[in-house]
């Protein structure tokens, strides 16, 4: 006992995240109160779409529908901007650039909303300016409610979900559109005396191909189906253009946000309207499994240190089919132009950067999580909202408190004291009655833990100025030896304290899983389809499936759950995401909750 007492006292006079060195997704911002739906009596926080833009050395974070936007200076710590002067109707989806001096806003734009682009100088101060405010007509642009009436070399209405490029000569390009009809479009523009000049016709550039494609497929894993269970075409959206060194990367998001398989692709050509060629190797971002699910519509930069990052969109889905979050992977482009994000572990803890990063696979801190399907009790539960759903790792279950007063508590018990880093608190919008900003919207929560259950010590509390913690994670200043885990109440914004998931994690005592054997990839007649098959590893609390289009490159990850994935000698898992005439390579890697097996020896998938 004494050498937790020791620790604990350390703790308790130390802030919570004193030197923060990790991160976590989703990203922990203060999501904002989507108003859209106040007349239906839908109230839930919203975080879609990002754009993430360094600027004169600080990152900007602009998302859908937040009446302003994010400064952070480490990616890590985000304070919200209230601007100047923002569309009454709210920013959707924007395109963000910096021009080394001025940082471009423009936001999504239809002839039924139309709008301005903005700029600004001090994006630190909120002051932004009307760079462009009577906008011209997008040329060829016609009202899409018939399209058996369109023209050849008409266009729908827009600019929607547009994308900015300035490119190294100091041309200016723009890339848009979202849509399950109409393809991506781009076109040079320039900005001269407060207007916008189009500089010529949109080009088009591409559209979906699902039937080669399988990972554009619309649906639950790539199902095809709405949530309804109604076919749809599959949506392309989302234009975002990096280029490095000398190519032209135009990624763009398929085939829809409110699923699983939601994730970013890319197009890549020595031009900037192309010609541009379908990059084998897609998605580039990709995350159907976890607790973090989906990937797609977000945005590439660089960070300080010159690492990349992807951001995206992932699916919570509970309140309305668009309630999302946003999240951040590290990315690279390989020596041979490849382009791809890490999702390995990417709802787990991770190192935050400070220096410049080979393999973005590094980045994981090795804490595993702790609390998953481990009991969990409350002071008091809400009808069917019980305490056992926060270690569930589905953020469309959660516990709703009887009342949403100070003192409530939520206790995870872990089974055995193991080394707990740290802990992330996820709420959830249970009825939460609000539709706009307000002062009284922040949330204050205390940790504190036992051996015995018995016994109570301080563990944490978020520092910093009072702001809304949506997810809140908490990284540990030091480590603690500890079995429960208890969550106190102080304020949530909401009507009602509602958390989905109390996420721990550490490291149990022993050994990490043993390396997976027996593993075999069977492709189907149907290409974009396969059948990974291996044998169970005792022990193994997940697997994650690894598999890329070169043996030594697997950039795609599957994180699974061993107990959704059947009970017998043999497991397997069918992947819909590859694409056709491409071969593929897999290995399976299993972890618990000490630690990650080797991988598996490296199969191509046959």
């Amino acid at each position: 006992m004494l050498p937790v007492v020791l620790t604990v006292c350390a703790l308790a006079a130390a802030p919570a995240n004193a030197e923060k060195r990790t991160y976590i997704n989703p990203v922990d911002v203060d999501y904002r109160y989507n108003w859209e739906q106040t007349n239906n009596g839908i109230s839930y926080r919203t975080g879609a779409d990002p754009a993430i833009v360094r600027h004169k050395g600080a990152y900007y974070l602009f998302q859908t529908l937040a009446d302003g936007y994010w400064r952070s200076t480490n990616l890590i710590d985000w304070t919200f901007i209230t601007p100047s002067r923002w569309p009454f109707g709210g920013i959707v989806a924007p395109a963000v650039a910096s021009d080394g001096d001025r940082l471009i806003i423009w936001p999504s734009m239809s002839f039924t909303r139309p709008g301005s682009i903005l700029v600004t100088t001090a994006p630190e101060t909120g002051k932004l300016d009307f760079l462009v405010r009577p906008m011209p007509d997008l040329p060829g642009a016609v009202d899409d409610k018939y399209l058996e009436k369109m023209k050849p070399g008409e266009i729908p209405p827009g600019p929607w979900d547009p994308g900015l490029l300035k490119d190294d000569d100091g041309r200016w390009y723009l890339y848009w559109n979202s849509s399950n009809v109409f393809p991506i479009y781009g076109i040079e523009i320039a900005f001269e005396d407060g207007k916008l000049i189009y500089k010529g016709k949109a080009t088009t550039l591409f559209n979906l191909k699902p039937e080669q494609h399988g990972w554009e497929r619309f649906g639950q894993d790539h199902n095809g189906l709405l949530a309804n269970g109604q076919p749809t075409r599959p949506y392309v959206e989302g234009a975002w253009v990096t280029k490095h060194d000398g190519k032209y990367y135009l990624q763009y998001g398929a085939p829809g946000t409110e699923f699983n398989v939601y994730g970013n692709g890319t197009y890549v050509s020595d031009k900037p309207l192309g010609p541009f060629t379908y990059a084998e190797y897609n998605p580039i971002a990709y995350k159907p499994g976890g607790f973090v699910q989906g990937a797609g519509h977000g945005s590439t930069f660089q960070d300080n240190y010159g690492n990349w990052w992807n951001t995206g969109t992932p699916w919570i889905g509970y309140n309305w089919t668009f309630e999302r979050r946003i999240n951040m992977f590290p990315t690279k482009f390989e020596a041979d132009g490849q382009m791809w994000a890490s999702s390995r572990f990417q709802d787990f803890p991770q190192y935050m950067p400070t220096t410049k990063v080979n393999d973005p696979n590094s980045l994981f801190t090795g804490w595993m999580l702790l609390s998953y399907r481990k009991p969990a009790t409350a002071s008091s539960t809400l009808g069917e909202f019980a305490a056992d759903r926060v270690t569930d790792e589905n953020p469309r279950t959660f516990w709703v408190a009887a009342a949403s007063k100070a003192g409530e508590t939520l206790t995870v018990d872990l089974g055995v004291v193991d080394t707990v880093r740290a802990v992330q608190v996820n709420y959830t919008d249970y009825e939460s009655g609000r539709f706009a900003d307000s002062p009284d919207i922040y949330t204050e929560f205390e940790l504190e833990h036992s051996v015995d259950g018995r016994t109570w010590q301080p563990l944490a509390k978020p520092d910093g100025p009072r702001r809304d913690r949506p997810n809140a994670y908490i990284e540990l200043p030091q480590p603690v030896r500890t079995r429960f885990v208890r969550y106190v109440h102080g304020h949530v914004g909401g009507a009602n304290l509602a958390i989905s998931d109390l996420r721990v994690f550490g490291n149990a005592d022993g050994r990490a899983p043993s390396q997976p054997s027996s593993v075999v990839g069977k492709r189907h007649q149907d290409q974009r389809d396969a059948t990974i098959r291996w044998a169970r590893v005792p022990g193994a609390v997940g697997y994650n499936i690894r598999f890329g289009t070169r043996a030594d490159r697997l950039t795609h990850t599957y994180q699974l759950w061993a107990d959704d994935i059947g009970s017998g000698a043999t497991l397997q898992k069918d992947l819909r995401s590859l694409n056709v005439g491409v071969p593929y390579w897999v290995a399976i890697e299993a972890f618990n909750e000490t630690g990650v097996s080797k991988l598996s020896r490296v199969v191509r998938v046959r």
